[in-house]
Protein backbone atom coordinates (compact mmCIF):
# COMPACT_ATOMS: atom_id res chain seq x y z
CA UNK A 1 0.00 0.00 0.00
CA UNK A 2 0.99 3.66 -1.08
CA UNK A 3 1.36 3.22 2.15
CA UNK A 4 4.63 6.07 1.36
CA UNK A 5 7.90 3.90 0.73
CA UNK A 6 9.39 2.95 3.75
CA UNK A 7 4.28 2.72 3.13
CA UNK A 8 7.06 -4.93 6.97
CA UNK A 9 4.79 -5.02 3.52
CA UNK A 10 6.41 -8.04 4.36
CA UNK A 11 8.11 -8.00 7.62
CA UNK A 12 11.66 -9.52 7.34
CA UNK A 13 11.38 -12.76 9.65
CA UNK A 14 13.93 -14.19 8.04
CA UNK A 15 15.67 -15.96 10.98
CA UNK A 16 12.44 -17.07 12.40
CA UNK A 17 11.28 -18.22 9.36
CA UNK A 18 14.51 -20.49 8.48
CA UNK A 19 14.20 -21.44 11.70
CA UNK A 20 10.65 -22.73 11.65
CA UNK A 21 11.75 -24.55 8.27
CA UNK A 22 9.24 -22.49 6.59
CA UNK A 23 -0.74 1.84 2.63
CA UNK A 24 -5.43 8.42 -0.92
CA UNK A 25 -16.05 33.04 -12.46
CA UNK A 26 -19.17 34.61 -12.94
CA UNK A 27 -20.82 33.20 -16.08
CA UNK A 28 -21.17 35.97 -18.56
CA UNK A 29 -22.45 33.52 -21.67
CA UNK A 30 -18.89 33.84 -23.26
CA UNK A 31 -16.73 31.25 -24.51
CA UNK A 32 -15.03 31.59 -21.25
CA UNK A 33 -17.72 30.57 -19.25
CA UNK A 34 -18.85 27.78 -21.90
CA UNK A 35 -15.43 26.12 -21.59
CA UNK A 36 -15.47 26.22 -18.48
CA UNK A 37 -18.78 24.33 -17.91
CA UNK A 38 -17.02 20.70 -18.62
CA UNK A 39 -14.18 21.68 -16.13
CA UNK A 40 -16.77 22.03 -13.65
CA UNK A 41 -18.75 19.25 -14.20
CA UNK A 42 -15.49 16.84 -14.02
CA UNK A 43 -14.74 18.36 -11.08
CA UNK A 44 -17.82 16.96 -9.42
CA UNK A 45 -17.73 13.34 -11.24
CA UNK A 46 -18.25 10.95 -7.92
CA UNK A 47 -15.25 8.73 -8.80
CA UNK A 48 -11.55 9.85 -8.99
CA UNK A 49 -8.62 7.75 -10.24
CA UNK A 50 -4.96 8.02 -9.83
CA UNK A 51 -2.07 6.34 -10.16
CA UNK A 52 1.39 6.60 -8.53
CA UNK A 53 4.63 4.77 -9.22
CA UNK A 54 8.36 5.49 -8.20
CA UNK A 55 12.27 3.91 -7.81
CA UNK A 56 13.71 3.85 -4.40
CA UNK A 57 17.16 2.67 -3.54
CA UNK A 58 15.60 0.22 -0.74
CA UNK A 59 12.14 -1.07 0.05
CA UNK A 60 11.99 -0.34 3.67
CA UNK A 61 8.78 -1.07 5.35
CA UNK A 62 7.91 -0.85 9.07
CA UNK A 63 12.09 0.12 8.96
CA UNK A 64 13.18 -3.20 7.78
CA UNK A 65 14.50 -3.73 4.15
CA UNK A 66 12.36 -5.75 1.78
CA UNK A 67 15.17 -5.77 -0.74
CA UNK A 68 18.08 -7.16 0.76
CA UNK A 69 19.57 -2.94 0.38
CA UNK A 70 18.56 -3.16 -3.13
CA UNK A 71 16.40 -0.42 -5.29
CA UNK A 72 12.87 -1.16 -6.32
CA UNK A 73 10.17 -0.33 -8.45
CA UNK A 74 7.02 0.21 -7.12
CA UNK A 75 3.48 1.90 -7.93
CA UNK A 76 -0.19 1.10 -7.96
CA UNK A 77 -3.76 2.67 -8.84
CA UNK A 78 -6.47 4.43 -6.29
CA UNK A 79 -10.01 4.91 -6.54
CA UNK A 80 -12.22 6.85 -4.42
CA UNK A 81 -15.62 7.70 -4.41
CA UNK A 82 -16.57 11.26 -2.74
CA UNK A 83 -18.67 9.60 -0.10
CA UNK A 84 -14.92 8.54 1.25
CA UNK A 85 -14.88 4.92 -0.09
CA UNK A 86 -11.99 3.86 -1.61
CA UNK A 87 -9.88 1.02 -3.08
CA UNK A 88 -6.47 0.45 -4.53
CA UNK A 89 -3.86 -2.00 -5.27
CA UNK A 90 -0.26 -1.70 -4.92
CA UNK A 91 2.89 -3.70 -5.77
CA UNK A 92 6.45 -3.81 -5.85
CA UNK A 93 9.60 -6.17 -6.58
CA UNK A 94 10.69 -7.88 -3.17
CA UNK A 95 13.33 -10.57 -2.02
CA UNK A 96 13.21 -11.30 1.57
CA UNK A 97 11.32 -14.55 1.44
CA UNK A 98 13.47 -16.00 -1.11
CA UNK A 99 16.50 -14.35 0.83
CA UNK A 100 15.19 -16.08 3.89
CA UNK A 101 14.57 -19.39 2.13
CA UNK A 102 16.18 -19.93 -1.23
CA UNK A 103 13.23 -22.95 -2.10
CA UNK A 104 11.05 -20.37 -2.78
CA UNK A 105 10.71 -17.49 -5.53
CA UNK A 106 8.53 -15.43 -4.47
CA UNK A 107 9.76 -11.56 -5.74
CA UNK A 108 6.69 -9.91 -5.99
CA UNK A 109 4.55 -8.58 -2.89
CA UNK A 110 0.87 -6.67 -4.26
CA UNK A 111 -1.53 -4.72 -1.86
CA UNK A 112 -4.79 -4.62 -2.31
CA UNK A 113 -6.79 -2.02 -0.07
CA UNK A 114 -9.88 -0.95 0.60
CA UNK A 115 -11.72 1.07 3.33
CA UNK A 116 -13.32 4.30 4.32
CA UNK A 117 -12.27 8.05 4.94
CA UNK A 118 -13.55 11.25 5.61
CA UNK A 119 -13.06 14.75 7.25
CA UNK A 120 -15.88 14.43 10.17
CA UNK A 121 -15.02 18.17 10.97
CA UNK A 122 -12.28 20.58 9.75
CA UNK A 123 -8.84 19.61 9.20
CA UNK A 124 -10.02 16.32 10.97
CA UNK A 125 -10.36 12.77 9.55
CA UNK A 126 -11.28 9.24 10.37
CA UNK A 127 -9.94 6.52 8.36
CA UNK A 128 -10.75 3.25 8.53
CA UNK A 129 -9.82 0.00 6.11
CA UNK A 130 -8.03 -3.45 5.38
CA UNK A 131 -5.48 -4.38 3.83
CA UNK A 132 -4.15 -7.73 2.13
CA UNK A 133 -0.93 -8.48 1.85
CA UNK A 134 -0.10 -11.15 -1.14
CA UNK A 135 3.06 -13.05 -2.24
CA UNK A 136 2.91 -14.71 -5.64
CA UNK A 137 4.84 -17.08 -5.86
CA UNK A 138 6.44 -20.76 -5.73
CA UNK A 139 6.44 -22.18 -2.39
CA UNK A 140 7.90 -25.71 -0.67
CA UNK A 141 5.77 -28.76 -1.49
CA UNK A 142 5.34 -31.68 0.55
CA UNK A 143 7.18 -29.21 4.09
CA UNK A 144 5.93 -27.06 6.37
CA UNK A 145 5.87 -23.61 5.11
CA UNK A 146 4.04 -20.29 6.65
CA UNK A 147 2.68 -18.92 3.80
CA UNK A 148 3.72 -14.66 4.13
CA UNK A 149 0.31 -13.56 2.97
CA UNK A 150 -1.47 -11.45 5.61
CA UNK A 151 -4.39 -9.53 6.60
CA UNK A 152 -4.80 -6.65 8.35
CA UNK A 153 -7.56 -4.30 9.21
CA UNK A 154 -6.58 -0.53 10.03
CA UNK A 155 -7.95 2.91 11.92
CA UNK A 156 -6.32 5.96 11.67
CA UNK A 157 -7.00 9.18 12.86
CA UNK A 158 -5.56 12.44 11.20
CA UNK A 159 -5.17 16.24 12.19
CA UNK A 160 -3.76 18.35 9.12
CA UNK A 161 -1.07 17.20 8.01
CA UNK A 162 -0.56 14.17 11.06
CA UNK A 163 -1.88 10.70 11.19
CA UNK A 164 -1.87 8.12 14.09
CA UNK A 165 -2.64 4.76 12.90
CA UNK A 166 -3.32 1.37 14.26
CA UNK A 167 -2.69 -1.84 12.01
CA UNK A 168 -4.26 -5.29 13.61
CA UNK A 169 -3.49 -9.04 11.88
CA UNK A 170 -6.22 -11.39 11.88
CA UNK A 171 -3.70 -14.10 10.28
CA UNK A 172 -0.18 -15.24 10.84
CA UNK A 173 1.82 -11.91 10.73
CA UNK A 174 3.54 -12.35 7.95
CA UNK A 175 3.89 -16.14 8.16
CA UNK A 176 5.83 -16.31 11.35
CA UNK A 177 5.62 -18.71 13.91
CA UNK A 178 8.06 -18.09 17.13
CA UNK A 179 10.53 -20.57 17.76
CA UNK A 180 8.37 -22.80 19.95
CA UNK A 181 5.74 -23.05 17.66
CA UNK A 182 3.44 -20.18 19.05
CA UNK A 183 1.08 -18.50 15.92
CA UNK A 184 1.48 -14.70 15.73
CA UNK A 185 -2.30 -14.02 14.91
CA UNK A 186 -3.40 -10.17 16.45
CA UNK A 187 0.07 -8.81 16.47
CA UNK A 188 -0.32 -5.35 16.02
CA UNK A 189 1.56 -1.82 14.32
CA UNK A 190 1.36 1.76 15.94
CA UNK A 191 2.25 4.17 13.21
CA UNK A 192 2.33 8.19 13.85
CA UNK A 193 3.64 10.29 10.84
CA UNK A 194 3.84 13.92 10.12
CA UNK A 195 4.56 16.50 7.28
CA UNK A 196 5.60 20.04 7.50
CA UNK A 197 5.71 22.19 4.65
CA UNK A 198 8.86 24.42 5.36
CA UNK A 199 7.76 27.10 2.99
CA UNK A 200 10.47 27.54 0.67
CA UNK A 201 12.03 25.61 -2.64
CA UNK A 202 9.11 23.08 -2.67
CA UNK A 203 10.48 21.37 0.24
CA UNK A 204 8.62 19.27 2.99
CA UNK A 205 9.53 17.63 6.13
CA UNK A 206 8.49 14.28 7.17
CA UNK A 207 9.27 12.53 10.73
CA UNK A 208 7.66 9.27 11.66
CA UNK A 209 8.21 6.80 14.65
CA UNK A 210 6.59 3.09 15.00
CA UNK A 211 5.94 -0.13 17.04
CA UNK A 212 5.68 -3.57 16.15
CA UNK A 213 3.91 -5.78 18.70
CA UNK A 214 4.22 -9.29 17.53
CA UNK A 215 2.46 -11.77 19.55
CA UNK A 216 3.54 -14.48 21.51
CA UNK A 217 6.94 -13.11 20.19
CA UNK A 218 8.05 -10.74 22.00
CA UNK A 219 11.85 -10.73 20.96
CA UNK A 220 10.79 -9.84 17.71
CA UNK A 221 8.82 -6.73 18.57
CA UNK A 222 10.89 -3.65 18.22
CA UNK A 223 10.79 0.47 17.00
CA UNK A 224 11.50 2.26 14.04
CA UNK A 225 11.52 5.80 12.94
CA UNK A 226 12.13 7.80 10.28
CA UNK A 227 13.24 11.53 9.33
CA UNK A 228 13.42 12.95 5.83
CA UNK A 229 12.61 15.90 3.22
CA UNK A 230 10.79 15.79 -0.17
CA UNK A 231 10.95 17.96 -2.87
CA UNK A 232 8.16 18.84 -5.14
CA UNK A 233 9.61 18.93 -8.85
CA UNK A 234 6.60 19.94 -10.87
CA UNK A 235 4.66 18.25 -12.95
CA UNK A 236 3.42 15.87 -9.90
CA UNK A 237 7.04 14.29 -9.72
CA UNK A 238 8.55 14.20 -6.28
CA UNK A 239 12.20 13.58 -4.73
CA UNK A 240 12.84 12.28 -1.30
CA UNK A 241 15.44 11.02 0.97
CA UNK A 242 14.95 9.90 4.60
CA UNK A 243 17.05 8.56 7.23
CA UNK A 244 15.39 5.49 8.81
CA UNK A 245 16.47 3.14 11.45
CA UNK A 246 15.04 0.68 13.93
CA UNK A 247 16.28 -1.42 17.45
CA UNK A 248 15.08 -4.40 16.27
CA UNK A 249 17.25 -7.47 17.59
CA UNK A 250 19.09 -8.25 14.63
CA UNK A 251 18.67 -11.86 15.17
CA UNK A 252 15.69 -11.95 13.44
CA UNK A 253 16.20 -9.20 10.92
CA UNK A 254 18.94 -11.28 9.19
CA UNK A 255 18.74 -12.44 5.62
CA UNK A 256 20.19 -16.19 6.15
CA UNK A 257 21.02 -16.48 2.41
CA UNK A 258 23.58 -13.61 2.65
CA UNK A 259 23.56 -12.82 6.48
CA UNK A 260 22.75 -9.18 5.53
CA UNK A 261 20.99 -7.16 8.28
CA UNK A 262 18.31 -5.63 6.97
CA UNK A 263 17.05 -3.86 10.14
CA UNK A 264 20.05 -1.30 10.18
CA UNK A 265 19.84 2.51 9.64
CA UNK A 266 19.88 3.36 6.02
CA UNK A 267 19.48 5.92 3.83
CA UNK A 268 17.06 5.85 1.46
CA UNK A 269 16.44 8.13 -1.80
CA UNK A 270 13.56 7.80 -4.10
CA UNK A 271 11.86 9.40 -7.10
CA UNK A 272 7.89 9.32 -7.37
CA UNK A 273 5.34 10.17 -9.91
CA UNK A 274 1.56 10.32 -9.03
CA UNK A 275 -1.07 11.08 -12.43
Amino acid sequence: MKKVSTAMAGVVFFGAMAGSTGAFAQASGDASAASAAPAAAAAAEPFTVTANIGLFSDYRFRGISQTAKRPAVQGGFDLAHESGLYAGVWASNISWISDGNSAVSAPIEMDFYGGWKKEIVPDWTIDFGGLQYYYPGSYPSGAYFPRPHTFELYAAVGWKTITLKYSHSLTRLFGLVSPDGQDTTNSGYLDLTGTYDIGFWGLSAVGHVGHQWVHNFSAASYTDWKIGLQKDLGKNFTVSVAYIDTNADEKYYTAGNSGKVLSKATVVVGLSKTF
